[in-house]
């Protein structure tokens, strides 16, 4: 049987309080790339396409149950009232779980967000070739508090031992435990109901299930990761060592895609950042979630973007600021300084410096100049502007929303627009110019004066 004819099921544990966060945020709503932790475990679990997804909640139940159900509205929410270990939080879904066909039951966790697809394809096919149990294990730098994996003929596991309950020997091992296991679907709860909590914490282990198993000669094997695979999310400085190992994924993967970064270290993507290849990224950009870049564009440095969308031989920056609902067509240019919010700029329009262009409808080959703000807000609604083609903007203007702007038509610079402007118009709005030739010297007497 195929890994994708499999009948499989997934249970996320995610219930811990997370007390070393020092948040009033649950632990797994934490955010690495722009997505919550247990987003990311989310994700990875949909790789299986698993007919069941199941999560253990606990502390802060109701936030976390908001999220989940916002990104998979079909998963099932169990509350676990005592968190008594992650045996007795496997043993929540039995009334959910047991009596179902599944080929496995893969048990995650909300707070390790890193592991990668493919080392969960790996363990399902392990149990396709006849494992009952496939351990998730990782040779350990510092095994420390991890539970270690007592390894028997073939590297079949016999035993996983928690670091409180360990031998000096067993303490000696390398190879350790990350918590995740791939089960087969009929035996998980006969298992399960034989735990018991006869140990340093007196809690029940999920990990106990396996000198379970062994005892009736079922197998139990073992793939291993890389430790930064399986870290789990505990404090805020782990979060800051998973946003790295994050990171330093997504500038690979962009980079193996044909994206140029002149220093891929200083660049920051999100989860879904989407880049096409023949892109360049000069140094220090910022990419918020829902951004889209087409073949060709150039992001020069020190930029932000988030929530937009450019097309192909666009140049954005540099020190330009992209928000939510922007629209850029191709070969635009958006230039220093400048920040555009829920804008569609046209084909080869231009706003080159220091400018804010927000609430506007921009056509193709306008010019907007330096200083140029549309005043979309009036303090209760935002407003609408609109920018037909071949138009031109003179620097220092406001344009003062709802306003429209007729194709071709020139805005003198310094200008208050407040009035729609027809189409191939000249539109000066600000006052005459008076030149009180010999009175700069009394008001610096006048200055002078107030001085003393």
């Amino acid at each position: 049987m195929s890994p994708h004819s499999r009948k499989t099921a997934v249970v996320i544990l995610a219930a811990g309080q997370g007390t070393r966060m020092c948040s009033s945020l649950p632990k797994v709503l934490h955010k690495i790339g722009g997505l919550p932790m247990i987003g990311h475990v989310i994700q990875t679990a949909q790789g299986l396409s698993p007919e069941s997804i199941n999560f253990i909640v606990g502390h802060q139940a109701e936030m976390v149950t908001r999220y989940v159900s916002s990104v998979t509205p079909q998963s099932n929410m169990i509350l676990q009232e005592q968190t008594l270990g992650t045996g007795h939080a496997v043993q929540q879904t039995k009334s959910i779980l047991s009596g179902k066909t599944y080929d496995d039951i893969f048990v995650l966790y909300g707070d390790t967000p890193l592991i990668p697809a493919e080392i969960l394809q790996e363990m399902q096919h392990r149990r396709t070739t006849g494992a009952d149990i496939v351990v998730l294990g990782f040779e350990a730098q510092d095994p420390g508090g991890y539970g270690r994996l007592v390894l028997g003929e073939n590297n079949t596991v016999d035993a996983i031992v928690e670091a409180k309950d360990a031998t000096e020997d067993q303490k000696r091992i390398k190879i350790c435990n990350s918590g995740v296991m791939c089960i087969r679907g009929d035996i998980l709860f006969e298992l399960v109901d034989q735990i018991k909590n006869n140990n340093a914490k007196g809690e029940y282990y999920l990990t106990d299930i396996i000198a379970l198993a062994r005892e009736t000669h079922k197998r139990c094997d073992v793939v291993l990761c890389a430790e930064s695979d399986v870290l789990g999310v505990n404090s805020r400085e782990e979060l800051a060592v998973a946003e790295t190992i994050f990171q330093k994924r997504k500038r690979q993967e962009a980079l193996k895609a044909g994206v140029t970064m002149l220093s891929p270290e200083t660049v920051y993507f999100s989860h879904d950042t989407d880049i096409a290849p023949d892109v360049l990224i000069e140094p220090n950009v910022f990419f918020g979630t829902g951004v889209h870049l087409e073949s060709g564009v150039t992001i020069k440095a020190f930029s932000h973007l988030e929530g937009c969308s450019v097309a192909k031989d666009s140049v954005i920056g540099p020190f330009a600021r992209l928000r939510p609902g922007t629209l850029i067509d191709e070969d635009v240019k958006v230039g220093n300084f400048v920040e555009v919010k829920n804008t569609h700029l046209a084909k080869g329009a231009k706003v080159n410096h220091l400018s804010y262009i927000g609430d506007a409808t921009v056509g193709e080959d306008v010019n907007i100049g330096a200083g140029t703000i549309t005043c979309n807000y009036d303090g209760y609604k935002k407003h609408k502007t609109i920018i037909e083609d071949n138009a031109f903007i003179g620097s220092n203007s406001s344009l003062v929303a709802p306003v429209a702007i007729g194709k071709g038509s020139y805005v003198g610079s310094g200008s208050v627009v407040t009035e729609d402007i027809p189409e191939d118009s000249l539109a000066i709005a600000r006052a005459r110019q008076v030149n009180k030739v010999g009175r700069a010297s009394v008001i610096r007497e006048c200055l002078r004066q107030l001085k003393k």
